[in-house]
């Protein structure tokens, strides 16, 4: 006879963004196995229980979009108040002094920072590789392996610097073979691609103004014929409209779509400036969009059209963006910067706290290409945040859920990821934050050290 693996009911949730799992989930190994009905008893037989009456369940948050790296230059004064393109101009020269422990305690902080704030899955968009960081991707994977996090990871580049009209410094481009052959790699040791994977990757040119359209076209191919997803920036700002317009006599969707990159295998990131007839293009063609909300604030970029974009028929999910242009890697803080930026534009029975939840949640797992996670059906992971009300910001709330966004929640009490419980009582498992601070504080400095040394020798 043999024996089954536990089952675990989360039971009785204060509140839950799935009405029919309103009495909590069972969750088996790493997958949901039943929903339970409010007030009733679960069908199966249950081995252990978890009482969530002082919680609000969720699926677990999946972020589309970030740069783990940049949580080394958060609030940098040279980069102050700026918008995109001398922003980046200005932080580029302090990215090109990057190395692999930077790198690692970079992508460890952001992971951590998510996970805290509910965040069950992580992307990163990483495309700086200087001669002292030449292993960033296998950095983030081996330290997302540790974690237990789940990891959309991807391999993105730049081929054209500042020499050739682009705009990062010439020590942090590479050459499209070495882009492509690394890419090759990166896929056949790190993808998977069954139901549950923890580790997926993505081909991620930084952006139209910074690689070549070889490498785009490229990297399409290579994408189809290794079957993974494709990211880039695009539609970010006026700025980069006049840049394609001028370089390619196009706008930057039909820049893309002559790469051959629109369709369902890409998502985005920003999504601002289309307008009504690319909008239906992209929902035509499945693809997605990781909408920024603070990273489009702070930078003065624009307000996405969230709502024809996800009537339209693309996938929008939500995205914290790098950390030196948000300055947070909090997904719970951005779905209320979601809710209240969204509503600027539209309505407020059209961008409502259910809505923005499920950006956060079904619309980020699409924009990934997942199904398998950002719901809490039977047979999806067992990935999911749950949230309690006992701080004083939340005291006379009414609306459990809405009181997530309203009132401002920004960490997880407890966060599951594959039905192994990664946080307890707010805090990370296995993780020394003081020691983590440190590590990280001291690689900051050491970077910012460097760009004052270079300055002084030059």
């Amino acid at each position: 006879m043999t024996s089954r693996s536990p089952i675990l009911w989360i039971r009785d949730p204060l509140a839950c963004s799935d009405a029919q799992a309103a009495g909590g989930v069972l969750v088996q190994d790493s997958r949901i196995i039943e929903k339970v009905a409010a007030g009733q008893q679960p069908k199966q037989a249950y081995d252990q229980n978890w009482d969530a009456s002082r919680h609000v369940l969720l699926p677990g948050l999946v972020n589309t979009h970030h740069h783990f790296y940049q949580t080394l230059t958060r609030a940098y004064t040279p980069a102050l108040n700026k918008p995109l393109f001398p922003w980046l101009t200005t932080l580029y020269d302090v990215w090109a002094g990057l190395d692999d422990e930077q790198m690692q305690v970079a992508s460890e902080l952001a992971m951590v920072e998510l996970l805290q704030s509910g965040c069950t899955t992580v992307a990163d968009h990483h495309y700086v590789f200087s001669g002292a960081l030449q292993h960033a991707i296998d950095c983030q994977a081996e330290t997302a392996q540790r974690l237990g996090v789940r990891a959309a990871l991807t391999r993105g580049s730049m081929s054209v610097g500042r020499d050739q009209g682009g705009l990062p410094p010439q020590n942090v481009v590479q050459d499209e073979q070495t882009i492509l052959d690394d890419s090759l790699r990166l896929i056949r040791q790190y993808h998977q691609r069954e139901d549950g994977a923890m580790i997926t990757l993505a081909l991620a040119p930084c952006s139209p103004f910074s690689v070549s359209r070889e490498l785009m076209s490229e990297s399409a191919k290579l994408a189809e014929r290794e079957d993974v997803r494709l990211h880039t920036h695009l539609a970010e700002t006026d700025d980069e409209t006049a840049y394609c317009e001028r370089l390619f006599d196009m706008r930057p969707l039909d820049y893309l779509d002559q790469q051959g990159w629109l369709s369902n295998r890409t998502w985005l990131a920003h999504g601002i400036h289309f307008n009504d007839e690319e909008i239906q293009r992209l929902g035509r063609a499945g693809t997605g969009i990781a909408h920024c909300p603070s990273s489009n604030m702070v930078l003065g970029s624009g307000l996405c059209r969230t709502i024809e974009l996800e009537a339209a028929g693309a996938p929008v999910g939500l995205a914290v963006d790098g950390s030196a242009s948000n300055d947070h890697s909090n997904l719970a803080q951005e779905m209320r910067q979601a809710l209240l930026l969204g509503r600027l534009r539209y309505e407020p029975g059209q961008v409502t706290h259910q809505a923005v939840i499920r950006w956060a949640t079904q619309g980020s797992a699409r924009c990934l290409g997942r199904e398998d996670i950002g719901g809490l059906n039977v047979g999806q992971q067992a990935d999911l945040a749950l949230f309690t009300l006992d701080e004083l910001r939340f005291s006379g709330a009414e609306n459990p859920l809405a009181a997530l966004l309203l009132c401002g929640a920004d960490r997880a009490d407890r966060v599951m990821v594959a039905g192994q419980w990664r946080v307890i009582d707010g805090k990370p498992c296995g993780i020394d934050l003081q020691d983590l601070m440190q590590r990280h504080q001291a690689a900051a400095r050491r970077l910012r050290d460097k760009v004052l040394d270079t300055v002084a020798t030059a």
